[in-house]
């Protein structure tokens, strides 16, 4: 009797879990305009390879409230990191007494569609860059100052205000550089392989449920142009590492370190799948 009873649980969980994929709600069909001057490209034709026909950011998937709040630069929440990102930027750091503005001056004429490049091949490492990296990189080479940890100090907020810079311009990677295709291909494998005991991928519930709801929760494409995210419900901006290991727990599996090498070809790849769209950072979500 155990036993069967053991088995009518798993294959209810099962039914629910499938169960949880049917609600289906359309993107929302509206255009954002940062603070009525700067229309974003929310949506875009995929490039040649893309399994989706049409890329869309995940502001259309959010309540009118929150896509709200994202197009209003004075309500939105994020900007505050991206003030305290800017104060960074002109503080005098480490043995060699200089700021980010002492080697790249002003930001928005220096900085201006670095984050729509980015992550970029490194030739130093051998590997994939992005801008956490590229800033340690600076602080420990050209400022003598210490490398941030993940997600400590000023990463997050330094991260915002360099790549809000290319605010809407569009994201384009340049595969060709280095062995980036490599790295693609690798972030590709990983996006599509079920772990965790829920035997999700990425593609579970970015590709195959997108547009449906999960626990009340509107499945976007998972489209990471707007990373360094403010989520509402952790009332804080939130890095995309920080957010590709939170969906690896949920499908209850093991999740890697920051920037692993898991982790950096993942992050080619998502950003690569939002080929076309406006840098939203930062972005707003639930």
């Amino acid at each position: 009797m155990r036993k069967l009873l053991f088995t009518g649980s798993l294959i209810a969980a099962a039914i629910v879990s499938q169960a949880s994929f049917t609600a289906f709600a359309a993107p929302a069909d509206d255009k954002l305009v940062i603070d009525e001057e700067l229309e974003m490209i929310t949506r875009a034709k995929s490039v040649e390879g893309h399994p989706l026909p049409e890329v869309i950011s995940g502001w259309h998937f959010r309540t009118p409230e929150t896509r709200a709040i994202e197009s209003d630069s004075f309500q939105n929440p994020g900007m505050l990191g991206v003030e305290q990102g800017e104060e960074i930027w002109n503080t005098v750091e480490g043995t060699e007494g200089k700021s980010c503005a002492s080697c790249h001056d002003d930001a928005s004429v220096s900085m201006k569609g670095v984050g729509a490049a980015y992550p970029k091949w490194d030739a130093d490492s051998g590997k994939p860059i992005n801008i956490e990296l590229r800033i340690n990189k600076c602080r420990v080479e050209n400022m003598g100052a210490e490398a941030y940890k993940f997600d400590k100090g000023g990463q997050k907020p330094l991260t915002a205000f360099i790549k809000h810079q290319s605010l809407g311009m569009p994201v384009a990677l340049d595969l060709a550089a280095g062995d980036m295709q490599k790295w693609w291909e690798q972030g590709k494998e990983t996006y599509y392989r079920r772990t965790g005991q829920l035997n999700l991928s990425c593609a579970s519930c970015h590709e195959k449920n997108q547009g449906k709801y999960i626990r009340a929760d509107h499945l976007s494409q998972g489209n990471v142009n707007g990373f360094p995210t403010y989520r509402l419900k952790q009332n804080k901006l939130i890095s995309l590492h920080n957010r590709f290991r939170g969906c690896i727990r949920d499908t209850r599996a093991e999740f890697p370190a920051a920037f692993s090498d898991t982790l950096m070809g993942l992050e080619v790849y998502t950003t690569w799948r939002g080929t076309g769209l406006s840098v939203e950072t930062p972005g707003v979500r639930q």
